[in-house]
């Protein structure tokens, strides 16, 4: 993968995850393959992938004018690659993460998300020479190897060494050499693609630019959600960013000085005017604590400090100072009281003297806890029409403050008005044209993100925030 997104809500709560039932909105997205004629085979392990890597990231995203120039920009890059006899298919994913990967088949993925960070076709053509290379020196099926010999040492720690400490040692060096042999294909991947990007005719120093943007990202995620700005773990599969920003910089070096090459950032803007930014309607929107889904019709609060993100079929919150962590999901439940839903098999070992039966906002809930080995559930299931909207919240230590935060958060779910619905629109990409005036603070006034407009302005832009606008130059806004 290009990047990753980490969740800590999500891992958190990953054992107790399920399922659930969002709507979908037509037109925009995908989710399934092709139908397949009876007489045909199963399905190859490759279009297993493929539908998995859809469903995970809320299916593809149909724009016309970026699937061109994603065309454009592979058949370029392709003719400039040590394997030209290799052909490659381009999907969008419909995920405001920043991410892009490929399969060995040559399936190239990369999500909107992406799309919307980038600032030129240069550094587009970073990512998908990048993902290009890990195809082409067969990086997943070199991985796929080292993983199993990593099992087996792990098979043999536990199973066979007597002696614990060493069993563990064993295990945590098999661990690190698989980390870092990960690392070094990242790094390889990077400098194979610079190179396959100059020999196209692009900008080799879009790579430098775009993992700067990248580090910037993460950065300015970090802080809105409270992180402490720890160094990344030194297990991760991927080199730290500014690693890879030198290692991207002096790759580049060999092949040009800065300036040359095409951006075609024209173009490029162009072709991403209007695509959607964020989160896509089908799962919902997160405006700062507030959750809403036009399409379901509810929406709810989370408590104050909690940052929000959304995972397919479920909204988790974070509260990275307190370790507090949220999960909503919806799901069609057969007509049953909620109190012997909630014992029912939802979440194992509730206590079942915590049950309690309520109203909230008119709706028949309950709410009850949960014990694990380290953290204390307290749940609610709230019942309108055919649907359960199911609350989870974990903590590590449950006190009656904090269940009273909860509550209130759960105080504050409601269904929405037909008029609220229909005002509630998907945040866009909007290209405008700087005009004589116009400030970093004017433009990101115009923007309907409510919080750190104007480090989103430059972030968005791949702007220093010591660099001044020119009049006539196309810089992008959020808009809804």
């Amino acid at each position: 993968m290009f990047s990753r997104c980490t969740r800590p809500g999500a891992l958190l709560l990953a054992a107790v995850a399920l399922g659930g039932c969002y709507a979908s909105l037509p037109g925009e997205r995908t989710g399934a393959l092709p139908d397949v004629p009876k007489a045909l085979a199963a399905p190859t392990p490759q279009q297993r992938e493929h539908a998995r890597i859809l469903t995970a990231y809320g299916g593809t995203y149909e724009h016309p004018g970026v699937q061109a120039l994603l065309r454009q920009t592979v058949d370029r890059l392709v003719a400039a690659s040590p394997r030209p006899d290799l052909r490659y298919d381009v999907s969008i994913l419909n995920s405001p993460a920043i991410n892009a990967f490929a399969l060995p088949s040559g399936n190239l993925y990369v999500t909107r998300g992406l799309l919307a960070l980038a600032n030129d076709s240069s550094e587009l053509a970073s990512v998908l020479a990048h993902e290009m290379a890990h195809v082409i020196v067969r990086h997943a099926a070199i991985r796929e190897d080292r993983v199993r010999q990593a099992a087996i040492v792990s098979r043999v720690a536990n199973d066979l060494l007597s002696d614990p400490q060493m069993g563990a040692l064993a295990l945590a060096k098999s661990k690190i050499a698989l980390a870092t042999f990960s690392r070094t294909q990242e790094l390889e991947a990077d400098g194979i693609g610079v190179g396959i990007s100059a020999r196209a005719g692009f900008d080799p120093y879009g790579a430098m630019r775009f993992l700067t943007s990248m580090d910037r990202n993460a950065e300015l995620k970090n802080r809105a959600a409270g992180g402490d700005g720890r160094a990344p773990d030194f297990l991760s599969s991927h080199p730290a960013n500014p690693e890879r920003v030198k290692h991207a910089q002096s790759s580049a070096r060999q092949f040009s000085a800065p300036g040359l090459g095409t951006r075609d950032d024209a173009e490029y803007l162009a072709s991403i005017d209007g695509l959607v930014y964020g989160e896509d309607p089908n799962d919902g929107m997160v405006r700062g604590r507030h959750y809403l889904h036009p399409k379901l019709g509810f929406a709810f609060t989370a408590p104050e400090g909690f940052t929000l993100d959304i995972s397919g079929a479920a909204v988790f919150g974070m509260n990275e100072k307190s370790g507090l962590a949220l999960r909503l999901d919806v799901v069609r439940a057969p007509e049953q009281e909620l109190a012997a839903y909630l014992t029912s098999g939802w979440i194992e070992n509730i206590d079942g003297r915590s049950v309690e039966e309520l109203t909230v906002n008119g709706l028949a809930a309950a709410t009850a806890t949960a014990k694990g080995d380290q953290w204390t559930f307290r749940l609610y299931a709230l019942r309108s029409g055919e649907h359960v909207y199911r609350f989870l919240f974990a903590v590590r230590s449950r006190t009656p403050a904090l269940d009273k935060v909860f509550r209130e958060a759960v105080g504050s779910f409601r269904i929405m008005t037909e008029i609220e619905r229909d005002s509630v629109n998907p945040l866009r990409l909007q290209v405008v044209t700087v005009q004589p005036g116009d400030t970093v603070e004017r433009l990101a006034a115009r923007m309907v993100l409510p919080e750190r407009a104007a480090e989103r302005f430059l972030l968005l832009n791949g702007l220093r925030a010591d660099e001044s606008l020119k009049p006539g130059d196309q810089v992008k806004i959020v808009v809804e």
